[in-house]
């Protein structure tokens, strides 16, 4: 711990965690490897019981402990569990919490028809737990949504919750996926644009990125209301899958603009990339 609070102490910018206890984690594969049948590999549908609540809790826990007493700037990437979420004040601009997609979209009941191709870590927990995280989409103890994008190939999403790879291609969808929760009641589309454009760019001091302003970068995406099912062949990501294969959204992302360029016209790439370094302040 005393590693840790030196951290916090003489840290001069954000800390981002990813809060897990591996003590806990650890003793529950052992406990778990004990009772079960399987010699190998074990069933997806387990991951969530070895990287448990309390993993989570204890981590998360103890982060905030040494950043409130030292005074750090935190912020806990990935929140997974409801019990985690007592830990955050929305009136507390110190010390923030963040959400990702798939925590917000998917159950622990999904590992039954997705497996190991929904395993990441912190793993997807329960339905109590998501409807926790997107109540506090709304009520300010979620500061951002990420995406925690990892394009693993489908072949090493393969196995069970040891020996698949763990994370998920979330990006291309992202958007889509939560505007199906605006749609759902569960927050404005204001507080969406908020929670996925202006708060990332105020937390992470990203400059003249994150708004709709004269003189800043021209990051736009282009909407419109379009039911359709995401198909394989939707997907751009070199991985070649989504999770979300099957889902029907009723919006579509029609156009997409980096830095004033038009990346995305709907079908295709019309330009080469057109990326520049992002800038950071303090």
């Amino acid at each position: 711990e005393e590693a840790l609070r030196s951290i916090f102490r003489e840290s001069p910018t954000l800390i981002v965690a990813h809060c897990e206890d591996s003590a806990r984690i650890n003793a529950n594969l052992e406990r778990i490897q004990k009772v079960s049948p399987s010699r190998g590999d074990l069933e997806g549908s387990l991951h969530p019981l070895i990287r448990d609540h309390e993993a989570c809790f204890r981590s998360s826990s103890l982060a905030v402990r040494l950043a409130r007493e030292e005074g750090a700037r935190l912020h806990v990437a990935h929140i997974s569990t409801a019990r985690e979420l007592e830990l955050f004040n929305p009136n507390d601009d110190r010390i923030t919490a963040e959400a990702c997609v798939p925590h917000l979209l998917f159950t622990d009941k999904d590992y039954a028809t997705l497996g190991a191709r929904i395993k990441c870590n912190p793993a997807i927990k329960t339905e109590a737990d998501r409807a926790a995280l997107r109540k506090a989409l709304t009520d300010g103890r979620i500061r951002t949504i990420a995406t925690d994008h990892a394009p693993h190939l489908l072949s090493e999403k393969q196995g069970g919750c040891l020996k698949a790879m763990s994370g998920m291609p979330i990006v291309q969808f992202s958007l889509p996926a939560m505007l199906s929760l605006v749609d759902e009641g569960v927050l404005g589309i204001e507080r969406l644009v908020e929670l996925m454009c202006h708060n990332p760019a105020r937390l992470y001091g990203i400059k003249e990125r994150g708004f709709i302003r004269e003189g800043y970068h021209a990051d736009l995406v282009l909407v419109r209301r379009k039911p359709w099912t995401l198909a394989k062949d939707c997907v751009e990501s070199l991985c070649g899958w989504s999770p979300l294969e099957g889902r029907t959204f009723g919006w579509q992302v029609e156009k997409t603009w980096v830095n004033g360029n038009l990346v995305w016209d709907g079908s295709s790439f019309p330009l080469p990339p057109s990326g520049e370094s992002v800038g950071f302040g303090r």
